[in-house]
């Protein structure tokens, strides 16, 4: 399977951006993203299930940032707002097999390509 990224850009601190992965074949995945700063880990962001219903986020975007989903279209959406220049990373959307996204990064089962995303003061 492949997951196609799109969005994410510069924005400047306060501003928004959308980030958006579609997973190449028709088999339901929850999924999410991660993001790894320059000198840090990967970690998670946030994700959401199977059927939308459950959706969970890391305290550092709660409030700011919205993950949704389009079953039919196969693709999450990440809006991002507010954004603040600690947002600064590359970001990667995920994919697993399971009901919920693993906020682990090393069990999660397919990635795709890292975006840059760029927040200035």
């Amino acid at each position: 399977v492949q997951l196609q990224a799109s969005g994410g850009g510069l924005a400047q601190a306060g501003g928004s951006l959308r980030l958006s992965c579609k997973v190449s074949d028709d088999r339901n995945y929850a999924m999410g993203w991660f993001r790894q700063a320059p000198g840090k880990e990967r970690e998670f962001v946030a994700g959401i299930s199977k059927n939308g219903g459950d959706t969970s986020y890391a305290d550092s975007v709660k409030g700011r940032f919205t993950i949704s989903r389009d079953n039919a279209m196969n693709t999450a959406h990440l809006q991002m707002n507010n954004m603040k220049p600690e947002d600064t990373a590359v970001y990667y959307c995920a994919a697993d097999l399971g009901d919920r996204l693993n906020v682990y990064w090393d069990f999660v089962d397919y990635w795709g390509k890292g975006t840059q995303v760029t927040v200035s003061s």
